[in-house]
């Protein structure tokens, strides 16, 4: 009988390696199990568990009847888990192409593809359309694809474009809001997002029954502007036209309610289309920026109405009291003091012709009449030298120095509107001072704050900041200013049947330090009725281009005021100045 031979050495080893296999699977089972058990746990209940994010919807922008300037749009990006499809749903796939209007061939390429190429990983989600809307989602859905789905997205858009583009702004691609209203109402716009909070099971889907908490999303309030949507569209129209004739260099627009303060349009231009904010090439930064409030500007005769408006509240000055206009010096404060020239000239001019002729030596006069620091404080009142609190991002305060600033020059040159600085809107609110019975009005373009119910969370009241002259000098200049539109410098302001009051500006531009006299932004501010005024308008173009002549604001900017006007006047059915005349006639300060 023979035996193996069996080597106690080799027996020995292996019995040794096993020992020590075992002994090291054990003390890897004792590490995981007791003393990383904790972080094992955490990391499965972190798998098992998901929390996903209900995006709330951002509330609408509305002009004040209703229409909608601003909206979210839900869109879907419908894909799939390649790995999660059934062969037995293939024939669904055609009816899937068509209804995403994808060629076939194109979504079978997508849905055969399991695994990546460069890495080898398996393919967990792939893309088959973007931006579906919720009722072809809904189709792709009833389809009952296993492992088609899609996210959803909330996208910001404008119906309006390029309407009302620096009054409502824009949120960029990281949903955040950056100028405008969107900017300015962002709190009460953005939404509060919803969560859910479920477990899943190896195949990583969600088991609905172990949804262990589910907040929804509480969707933005909704903002309803003062701008009215004809009103705008009718003054960007008319941009349009000025620009197609004068190819100026900007131009702003406001129409305005004098009583309550109330934007019912502004517009600028340069402009951009809200809904391609990032197409810097199409539309340079620069096109972004709210002329109307970040752009400063000598007033020119506009500012004329500011010493006119302070001589008669002080009654320091007649109506129709004479002053030497044809002389180039003035005695002030015991120095003679060089006057501003006039376009034409004049020997002498009352009171009245010095607004309606728009001299510039005749309120230098008044200026003077008036003195320095009573000039500076009446230029403040009304509105010059701070914002006026509009509440849009980039409004600048403008340029009113104080009189220990002033040079020997300033109290002649500031009446007529140089030395000083303003934005469009202030000038413009300067102007409905005399429109609004003397009184400076805080703009306004938030009219109230609703809930995605409908229901008023906020209003915004009119706001009155301060008076500034009587309302009998308010009168008085509106006469003045009624005359200027009827026999003066802006004769192209006059509608039929309306009594149309207002002040011409034409302004040289500061090139090199020097008042150059080819460039010049024209304006014209003005309001109708006169006698009972419901609208201030006011237009300002930025160096036009003119093929003869000068760009003066009569003749560029007035016409305009008279489009928009006209328009308006339509719109919004303001009644003919039957009784005028009779308003021109029985006012008590007549001569």
């Amino acid at each position: 009988m023979s035996q193996a031979f069996t080597s106690k050495g080799r027996l020995s080893l292996v019995v040794v390696t096993v020992f020590f296999a075992f002994g090291i699977l054990i003390a890897r089972l004792l590490f995981l199990h007791v003393f990383d058990s904790a972080r094992l746990q955490g990391f499965a209940e972190d798998v098992r568990k998901s929390t996903r994010v209900i995006p709330s919807e951002r509330g609408a922008i509305f002009d004040r009847g209703g229409n909608i300037l601003a909206a979210t749009h839900s869109t879907y990006t419908v894909g799939v888990d390649p790995n999660f499809l059934k062969s037995s749903e293939r024939k669904k796939w055609p009816h899937l192409a068509f209804i995403l209007e994808v060629p076939y061939a194109d979504l079978v390429s997508v849905m055969e593809r399991k695994y990546r190429a460069e890495s080898g990983r398996m393919i967990r989600w792939a893309p088959l359309a973007k931006n579906v809307d919720l009722k072809t989602y809904a189709a792709v859905m009833d389809l009952g694809i296993t492992g088609v789905y899609g996210n959803r997205k909330n996208q910001r858009v404008y119906p309006g474009k390029q309407l009302a583009a620096h009054m409502i702004g824009y949120i960029n691609h990281e949903s955040k809001a950056v100028t405008g209203v969107e900017y300015m109402c962002d709190y009460y716009l953005r939404g509060q997002d919803g969560w859910v909070e479920s477990e899943k099971d190896g195949r990583r889907r969600e088991l609905a029954h172990k949804r262990s908490r589910e907040i929804a999303p509480i969707n933005g309030n909704d903002v309803f502007l003062t701008l009215d949507q004809h009103i705008q569209s009718a003054v960007e129209t008319e941009i349009e036209r000025l620009v197609d004739r004068y190819q100026p260099e900007g131009i702003s627009v406001i129409v305005s309610r004098p009583k309550d303060g109330a934007i019912l349009a502004l517009a600028n231009y340069p402009t951009y289309d809200l809904n391609a904010f990032y197409n810097t090439q199409l539309y340079p930064i620069a096109h972004q920026r709210n002329r109307a409030i970040s752009d400063i500007l000598e007033p020119g005769s506009t500012f004329k109405i500011v010493p006119a408006s302070a001589v008669l509240n002080e009654s320091i000055v007649d109506i129709e009291e004479v002053f030497e206009t044809g002389e180039a010096y003035a005695l002030y404060q015991n120095r003679k003091v060089r006057l501003p020239s006039d376009h034409k000239r004049f020997d002498q001019l009352t009171m009245r012709e010095i607004v309606v002729k728009s001299s510039n030596r005749g309120a230098a006069h008044l200026g003077m009449r008036l003195g320095d620091q009573r000039l500076y404080d009446y230029a403040a009142s009304f509105g010059f030298g701070s914002r006026t609190d509009l509440g849009l991002h980039g409004e600048v305060s403008g340029t009113l120095s104080s009189v220990d600033q002033w040079d020997g020059l300033t109290i002649a040159s500031l009446p007529m509107g140089h030395a000083v600085a303003g934005t469009p809107l202030q000038i413009h609110y300067a102007m409905s001072v005399i429109a609004n019975q003397g009184i400076l009005m805080k703009p306004k373009i938030i009219e109230r704050i609703c809930d995605a119910e409908g229901a008023t969370v906020l209003t915004y009241p009119a706001v009155h900041k301060h008076r500034v002259i009587d309302a009998s000098v308010a009168e008085q200049m509106a006469y003045l200013l009624n005359q200027v539109v009827r026999s003066g410098t802006a004769k192209r302001a006059h509608i039929e049947g309306y009594s149309v009051a207002g002040k011409t500006g034409t302004t040289q531009k500061l090139i090199n330090g020097r008042y150059s006299d080819r460039s010049h932004i024209a304006s014209f501010s003005g309001f109708l009725p006169a006698e009972n005024p419901e609208l201030v308008i006011t237009v300002i173009v930025d160096e036009p281009k003119m093929k003869a002549g000068s760009g003066y604001g009569g003749v560029v900017a007035a016409p305009a005021f008279k489009r928009i006007a006209e328009d308006c006047i339509r719109y919004l059915g303001i009644r003919p100045s039957q009784y005028s005349q009779d308003w021109i006639a029985n006012r008590k300060f007549l001569p």
